[in-house]
């Protein structure tokens, strides 16, 4: 939901942190993120792990994506879709983390129909004017019909690999845009995907008949719903709505609203907050450990 509303936020944020959008480009992703890096390592005794780009086959193609898990055994598989930036060092970043405490990690690049990832090497690349206008048709690509058949692909990938246990349920995180795509795996793959954090998602709650929310319903996953308070205050029914949805369908969802701005988990967003972003980390690893 990176809109002008979400903007103005962001501008605040950096004001808070004595920077303006324009010093925050400047600075570039690599200098952000060695600042940050520590706050996504919350288990520094974690065994090494492995890495690598992979292609998996869809139904549309061929899609890149980073593949992380620990160096031996195996594990529960986790899918992580980026916000509207894209598969970029800051994702990477938070999947290494992950796969560290434990998870087979496969960050996908939503826009392979596009090309291969990077689309923007950071979220300050994309909020230039020629980054929000490279996004536009690349965003459009990514209709409801196209993440089911997306996630499908990577669920079958996850449970074809070695690193991955397929006795246990898969897990799925999704970030900004990303969020609604966790309940849409869910939702195609019900036998396997088993629980799904939303963070800051955007576009949880619609009008339209195959809304995120109406999805819950066609799972058998557990979910995290963390809230942004400039999203909650911009649509205040979203939060209810979610709640009714998963009881209604008798799914287990914890639905809170983060005293943050759009965007907070992420390291290389304007409105990364430290704080917050360690809460949600760690009610999403509450949430997978149930796997």
């Amino acid at each position: 939901m990176c809109d002008d509303f979400t903007a103005l936020a962001e501008d605040g944020n950096l004001a808070r942190r004595g920077l303006d959008r324009r010093t925050f480009a400047a600075l570039g992703a690599s200098a952000m993120l060695a600042g940050c890096a520590n706050g996504f390592t919350p288990n520094k005794g974690s065994a090494d792990v492995k890495e690598k780009m992979v292609s998996i086959t869809t139904a549309d193609g061929v899609a890149d994506a980073f593949f992380v898990h620990p160096a031996k055994g195996a594990h529960p598989g986790i899918i992580m879709w980026p916000d509207i930036a894209g598969l970029r060092e800051a994702m990477k970043i938070m999947a290494r983390s992950l796969a560290a405490e434990g998870y087979a990690v496969l960050c996908v690049n939503p826009y392979y129909r596009g090309g291969p990832a990077p689309t923007f090497e950071s979220f300050s690349d994309y909020r230039t004017p020629e980054g929000q206008a490279k996004v536009v048709p690349l965003r459009g690509a990514l209709t409801p019909d196209a993440i089911t058949r997306d996630a499908k692909a990577y669920v079958s990938f996850l449970r074809g690999d070695a690193a991955v246990d397929g006795k246990r349920g898969i897990g799925s995180n999704g970030y900004c845009m990303g969020g609604p795509f966790t309940v849409r795996a869910a939702a195609a793959e019900p036998d396997h995907v088993r629980a799904a954090a939303a963070l800051h998602g955007a576009g949880l709650v619609t009008d339209d008949p195959d809304s995120p929310h109406r999805l819950i319903a066609k799972t058998q996953a557990s979910f995290l719903f963390a809230i942004a308070r400039n999203d909650d205050a911009k649509q205040p029914e979203q939060k209810t709505e979610l709640i009714r949805a998963a009881e209604a369908a008798n799914r287990p969802a914890e639905v809170e609203v983060y005293p943050a701005d759009h965007g907070w988990c992420v390291p290389d967003s304007p409105s990364w907050d430290p704080d917050a972003a360690d809460k949600a980390w760690k009610r999403m690893l509450a949430l997978y450990a149930t796997l």
